[in-house]
């Protein structure tokens, strides 16, 4: 074989070497580079994905209506623009009826109850230095309102009408009721005896907290129990106390009255109570002086926390500015 043959046959056998290794490579670096689809899905999958977190949010509750609202009763209105949907204002001596809106309406009166529970237990003479246990029975099931009072606190009955009259103790009213002899049922039935003893047509009773929207009654007819609750002394003293405290084992706790008025030096307030449930609105009836004058005054199903507070002070600016000066002596 020539020396030109020779090199032919060896460029050929170099280039059979060299050609997969070439393929090879090239289809190496096409591998390496991403195809646009392929791009695409990694630039795609290289962000999380954004997840929209929807707020929950609170169903929104109903509010309760008092059956003052339900009856249409804010929709009147008076010369001293009260809140109360009832108002009435009488003398106490001549029995003239000052101001009245709404005053045969009968409604819930809520705690303004506790006055015939005290009323009841006053003139039945029981003696008040008797121990009285709280007991799982006095626990509201009605409203679910809690107590300072728990299961086990063993009070005098005189400690527990103080807290029922004067911060409007739940438990402490129930219990009155509950070891009243005969029972509950018994005491139940002398309320509503009384109410009609008393001449109020348009009351009924079924406990006596207040907790029950079933306990009603009228302005005209809690203007009646009012006089009555005053002429007892120890319901003025219980009802009008600024505050109140009692050993409870080891503590002592400090009870406060639910009417601010009491501590106002501008007010003189014989007696008093207050009272609320949804079904009720804000109440309040008082014994008090104006201008002279001994005035008994009830608010039923007032809008608003303080608006009671309001309409009294409404209402006391409005007798002193009608009420005559009397001459010096």
């Amino acid at each position: 074989m020539t020396l030109s043959a020779r090199l032919l046959v060896f460029s050929l056998f170099l280039m059979a070497l060299s050609g997969p290794v070439a393929y090879a490579k090239t289809r190496s670096t096409e591998a390496s580079k991403p195809t646009r689809s392929t791009t695409a899905v990694k630039r795609k999958s290289a962000k999380p994905p954004v997840v929209v977190k929807r707020k929950r949010t609170a169903a929104p509750v109903a509010a309760v209506l008092s059956f003052g609202q339900v009856a249409g009763l804010h929709g009147r209105t008076d010369p001293l623009d009260l809140k109360s949907s009832v108002a009435l204002v009488i003398d106490q001596d001549t029995h003239e009826v000052l101001f009245s809106k709404n005053d045969q309406a009968v409604l819930p009166i809520a705690s303004l109850t506790k006055l015939m529970t005290g009323l009841v237990i006053s003139e039945a003479k029981l003696p008040m230095d008797e121990m009285v246990v709280i007991t799982q029975a006095d626990v509201d099931t009605e409203k679910g309102s809690r107590s300072r009072l728990k299961v086990g606190t063993e009070l005098s009955r005189g400690e527990l009408m103080h807290l029922a009259l004067m911060s409007s103790e739940n438990r402490a009213a129930h219990a009155l009721g509950r070891t009243y002899p005969g029972g509950l049922a018994v005491f139940v039935d002398l309320m509503n005896d009384k109410a009609r003893q008393l001449g109020m047509r348009g009351t009924r009773y079924v406990e006596p907290t207040g907790l029950s929207s079933k306990n009603q009654s009228s302005a005209q007819d809690l203007a009646v129990l009012v006089n009555a609750a005053h002429a007892e002394p120890s319901l003025r003293q219980l009802s009008t106390s600024s505050h109140h405290q009692v050993e409870v084992g080891s503590r002592t706790l400090q009870f406060n009255n639910t009417n601010r008025l009491v501590n106002n030096p501008t007010w003189q307030i014989g007696l008093q109570k207050t009272g609320y449930i949804s079904e009720a609105g804000r109440c309040l009836v008082m014994q008090t002086t104006i201008a002279g004058r001994q005035l008994i005054m009830v608010f039923l199903d007032s809008a608003g926390k303080l608006s009671r507070l309001g309409d009294a002070e409404r209402v006391r600016s409005w007798v002193e500015a009608i009420s005559p000066i009397k001459p010096r002596s």
